[in-house]
């Protein structure tokens, strides 16, 4: 899972290694994704539960998870990647002064960032989480890292990162070799809605 919205997303700056809370649509994302869970059966007898350490992983960690019974331990190599010089700016002023090669893909970006973190490592910490895992677990993790984690989760080449995007709010599900993105269950407000618009009918 990836984190909910930050006051940052909303922002538009990238947050690498720093931070920021997450807004009222952001814990809103959190729940949805805890009702997935729970939607799927999952609990302390069926899954562990890993976190980034940094904070907006953490608070999403602790909504979501509430009503599965599981606590996410924290673990470090599920940190989003480090930006260097342009963590806490937006995209626009990264534009202005670093501008972008024609038709940049996500990674491109990411491995041009003046001091960032090197892709290789993230998908080598990526790697070696991965092969630590003794049974299914439930991850929590940011975008950059979520695509490289799916990517070798699939048996694809890290490169493959650059077409795995989860919006947030969402849980993307590996096994067997395949991703799927479980729907939400309906709430009591959907419900109301259907009925609602059955009734205009």
């Amino acid at each position: 899972m990836r984190h909910g919205e930050t006051v940052w997303n909303a922002e538009g700056r990238l947050q690498g290694a720093f931070d920021s809370p997450l807004t009222e649509r952001g814990r809103r994302q959190a729940a949805a994704m805890g009702r997935i869970l729970a939607a799927l059966r999952v609990s302390p007898r069926t899954h562990d539960a890993l976190s980034s350490p940094q904070g907006r992983a953490q608070q999403t960690a602790r909504l979501a998870l509430g009503r599965t019974g599981l606590v996410a331990r924290p673990e470090p190599r599920l940190r989003e990647i480090g930006m260097g010089e342009w963590a806490g700016l937006t995209r626009t002023e990264i534009a202005t002064r670093w501008p972008a090669p024609p038709d940049e893909g996500i990674l491109t970006f990411y491995a041009r960032c003046p001091g960032g973190e090197d892709l290789s490592a993230v998908a080598e910490r990526a790697a070696d989480l991965l092969l630590s895992l003794r049974r299914p677990a439930v991850l929590v993790t940011h975008g950059l890292t979520l695509r490289l984690l799916a990517a070798l989760a699939l048996g694809r080449d890290w490169d493959a990162a650059e077409a795995l995007c989860l919006p947030q709010g969402r849980v993307l599900r590996l096994r067997d070799g395949r991703a799927d993105i479980p729907e939400p269950p309906r709430t009591s407000s959907d419900r109301t809605r259907l009925e609602l618009g059955l009734k205009g009918l």
